[in-house]
Order: structure tokens, then sequence, then C-alpha cells
């Protein structure tokens, strides 16, 4: 039981160390009616120049799933205490990923957008399990999102979140590394930083399509763009 307190103490901690660097956990804006999206209060996306890159912090893969030569490309920009987000994978994700996904028309990439210290460690512990459990997690992570971070206890959460990590294979002994690893929550940060920069996010769930960022939006207004970015290359 002390073993179990102590790492999640440090995992708390981490927060402290990752604010040092530049970034503090902070409560997301308020949902904007119109877009259905949370906003993102992101100092980066007001025209002021992107920090460039620590080059001793670990290189964050983008996490991505179906057929690397599709034609069409998506980015989403999730974050995993979003309610948009959660709604929006309950609802529309299962139609894009059976209906363009799973038949190879498109590749599809999510990228993480942390509001706050609970989706940082949530982040965190869906990057240990690898590029192999990535998206089974994320789905377990939105299917659950009500449950394990409902608490206001930031331990309990953490336990929450392992117990996630447990389910999808991990031992105690990844989650420890994982989720005690100060230089990668402070890559993860900075990722975040700098590419929802580069693509001018301004809340979640985004997308990105063949280079093109659009809001929130439907499965059929995805659909109708999807097709007509398919028919183009034809």
């Amino acid at each position: 039981m002390a073993k179990k307190s102590a790492a999640l103490s440090a995992v708390v901690a981490l927060v402290a160390a990752v604010a040092v660097a530049g970034w503090v956990a902070a409560a997301p804006q308020a949902a904007r009616a119109d877009t259905g999206q949370t906003m993102i209060n992101n100092s980066n996306n007001s025209g002021a120049a992107t920090p460039a890159p620590d080059p001793g912090l670990p290189k964050v893969p983008d996490m991505s799933i179906g057929n690397p030569d599709a034609k069409v490309t998506v980015i989403e920009y999730g974050s995993f205490t979003c309610p948009h987000c959660r709604e929006w994978h309950a609802t529309e994700w299962p139609k894009i990923k059976k209906n363009y996904i799973d038949t190879g028309k498109v590749r599809f990439t999510f990228r993480e957008v942390y509001f706050d210290k609970y989706g940082l460690w949530a982040g965190m512990m869906a990057h240990c399990g690898g590029p192999m459990r990535y998206f089974g997690i994320v789905d377990i992570l939105y299917d659950t999102q009500d449950q394990w971070a409902a608490s206001s206890n930031p331990n309990q959460v953490v336990a929450n979140i392992r117990k996630i990590g447990k389910t999808a294979g991990m031992t105690d002994q990844q989650l420890n590394q994982c989720m005690n690893d100060g230089k990668m929550a402070q890559a993860l940060v900075a990722k975040y930083q700098e590419t929802t920069a580069k693509d001018h996010i301004e809340g979640t769930p985004s997308f990105v399509i063949d280079g093109t960022t659009y809001k929130n939006m439907s499965y059929d207004h995805m659909a109708s763009i999807l097709d007509a970015e398919l028919a183009k290359k034809k």
C-alpha cells in the first residue's frame, strides 16, 4: 500500500515539474455553443512565435491508424477530458472508422490537447501502451470519461487511469516508469503547443483534413468532405 501511495504521489507531483517548464495545467475555457467545442486557452494561437522544441526532450511520435498509403489523411485534435470529444467519439467516430479507415480510404491520426493535469496523465498512460494499444485505450478513456475523471482527488484519478492501463495489459512496473517520466510529460506538452499553433487549432474536437482545418462536425459533414477529397484523387 505504501508503494502504491508513493507512486500516485509521484505522478501528481509531475504537474509542478511541467508548470516550471512553461505550462500550467489550467481548466479549459467555456464550451462554445455554435461549434460544440471546448476552447483552447493557448497563447501560441494568438500569433506569437512558437518556442523552439527542446532538443533534450524525447520525440513524441504521432499515433495513427489505417492504411499508411491512404489517399486522404485526417488529424483529430482532442482532449481526454473534453465532453464534446467524448460525444464525437461515441456517435461519429464508429461510422468514420467503419466506412473510411477500415476500408483503407483514410489514414487517421489522433493528437492530444491538454486542458488540465488529468488529461495529461491520461495521455502519458495511453502513450505508455504503445501504438498497438493506443487507440483501444483512447476508446476506453472516452467511453468511461465520466468515471475515471470524475473525482476532485488527484490521487484517485491517477489510480483510475492506472486501472485502465492495467486493463489494457500494462504492468505496474511499466506504468510506474511511464507515468513518472517528467521529460516525456514536458515533451507531450511541447508537442501539443507546437502542433496546435501550426494547425491553428482553437478548440476540441478539431480536424485537419488534407491540410485544411475544420471545427467539430457531424459524420455526414465529414463524410461529404472526405468523399470530395477522395474524388479529387481518383
